[in-house]
């Protein structure tokens, strides 16, 4: 029901993905008339729900006086009764994401040891892989605390999803010198300096904007302010390219000549940089995997954070990751880290 565009993309998307993966099943959640296309539809069932958050909800619209909406009827699909298995094994929402990240703490709860959840994603670099990076927008604010769990979270992650046994951590600032940045930033890395030199944490050091996309670690942390201004700037990047090459046919016939010759190469390129591609954020940290969806996706970019979260359940991501943030949490000297978030 959420993001800019609700059912009109999301069912279509629905559909694509089941086609693609013939042993997937869905539990569609919204209003009974949104839900009503996918009536009959093979390997889903439709869940009604009598209210929706809205985009501008606040956050405590969406978790005292919306009990009934598709997004918290759908998180509570996750938690499974005393013996018994949940109805699902992934959520997927392209919905308020401030509503998402408050209802999913509240009604899954953190792992031990995790203040706040955070939102990771990949972005492609230019190694021909990916750099994890977090937090996208779920902490605006966050402490020196909060972003060496930042750093567990995503190694655990990475080392999950990858088979990185240490994978190598930078924390985003404005320049590598330990002296630079804000108090907060400083005082993370050492923190993190601390956790690499007891062994825990594969930190390297300061990263700046553009080590992202050079690949210069497998994961780069910063608060939810600057992580999601990041994202959107890489948006607008693939955006720009795409109007780029559309215009360039319209100019003279040289111009024209030029890049159809030129059009392969530029078309690998902005396949590569299409952010529709790297749809779907994992909020780290829960007690159950919830995935958040761009809330501008089109059809194609909301089926690939169908089949991200589809491929998460499938490997057991929660469980890897859990199993490693502990393991990592416990090591650690930092007494904050050892006090479970109400």
């Amino acid at each position: 029901m959420g993001g800019d565009h609700g059912a009109a993309v999301t069912l279509p998307a629905c559909r694509g993905f089941l086609d693609k993966h013939a042993q997937a099943e869905l539990l569609l959640v919204g209003t009974a008339q949104a839900l009503a296309p996918a009536a009959g539809w093979l390997r889903t069932q439709c869940i009604v729900a009598t209210e929706v958050v809205t985009m501008d909800d606040a956050l405590e619209v969406a978790l005292r006086r919306k009990k009934d909406s598709s997004m918290r009827v759908a998180i509570e699909q996750l938690k499974a009764a005393q013996g018994a298995e949940p109805a699902a094994h992934a959520c997927i929402s392209a919905g308020n994401t401030g509503a998402l990240m408050a209802v999913a703490r509240y009604v899954l709860k953190t792992l031990e040891g995790i203040d706040r959840p955070a939102i990771a994603t990949v972005l492609p670099n230019r190694r021909d892989g990916f750099t994890t990076v977090l937090d996208l927008g779920a902490n605006v604010d966050c402490t020196p605390d909060q972003l060496l769990q930042f750093a567990v979270m995503g190694s655990a992650l990475v080392a999950a999803v990858d088979g990185k046994d240490e994978p190598s951590v930078g924390l985003l600032n404005i320049g590598e010198e330990a002296i630079k940045g804000s108090e907060t930033i400083k005082r993370a890395g050492e923190l993190l300096r601390a956790a690499a030199a007891d062994g825990h944490l594969n930190f390297v050091g300061n990263v700046e904007g553009d080590d992202i996309f050079k690949g210069t670690t497998d994961i780069v942390v910063c608060d939810g302010f600057v992580g999601n201004v990041v994202l959107k700037a890489t948006e607008g990047l693939a955006s720009m390219l795409s109007e780029f090459i559309r215009q360039e046919f319209k100019r003279s016939v040289f111009t024209k000549l030029a890049a159809l010759v030129a059009m392969p190469v530029l078309n690998r390129f902005k396949q590569r940089v299409d952010h529709r591609r790297y749809n779907g954020a994992a909020l780290l940290g829960l007690r159950g995997l919830v995935f958040k969806s761009h809330g501008s996706a089109d059809a194609f970019a909301f089926e690939q954070a169908l089949a991200r979260a589809y491929d998460a359940a499938r490997n057991r991501l929660l469980d890897r990751v859990h199993d490693r943030i502990l393991q990592t949490l416990q090591a650690l000297p930092t007494p904050d880290l050892t006090t479970q978030a109400a």
